[in-house]
């Protein structure tokens, strides 16, 4: 079952890249180039039909970061469906909220640290 990606949806992703949130450019700065754990994360990554924060394929992890939007209702219930539909994929996924990434940015990594290394001593 080889389905294409749609090519608007990669557009959107890259451009989704060039204007990144405050949280989401400082976790980049983190995560970049292997520098969290040796570990290859990538941003604004496909998962059709949604587009992830963060993915890291060899743990089978996401990362969102979460703005203001989604305490709304509307907001709470679609990051519910999203969740259960990358977590029936086997994917983990983990929220952080942009005021914590950049005020409490030790307290974030030190969680992201334990969860990735729980996934890469548990992965096969």
């Amino acid at each position: 079952m080889n389905k294409k990606i749609d090519p608007q949806l990669l557009i959107f992703a890259k451009s989704m890249r060039h204007t990144a949130t405050d949280a989401e450019h400082l976790m980049w700065q983190f995560l970049r180039a292997k520098h969290f754990i040796n570990l290859k994360f990538r941003r604004q990554h496909v998962i059709a039909p949604y587009i992830v924060d963060f993915y890291c394929h060899e743990i089978g992890l996401v990362i969102e970061l979460d703005g203001s939007q989604h305490g709304m209702d509307d907001a709470i219930e679609y990051d519910a469906e999203r969740t259960k539909f990358l977590e029936a994929l086997d994917l983990i996924v983990v929220r952080y909220w942009n005021y914590d990434v950049l005020g409490r940015t030790n307290v974030v990594l030190e969680h992201l640290w334990q969860v990735c290394t729980e996934l890469k001593n548990t992965s096969p």
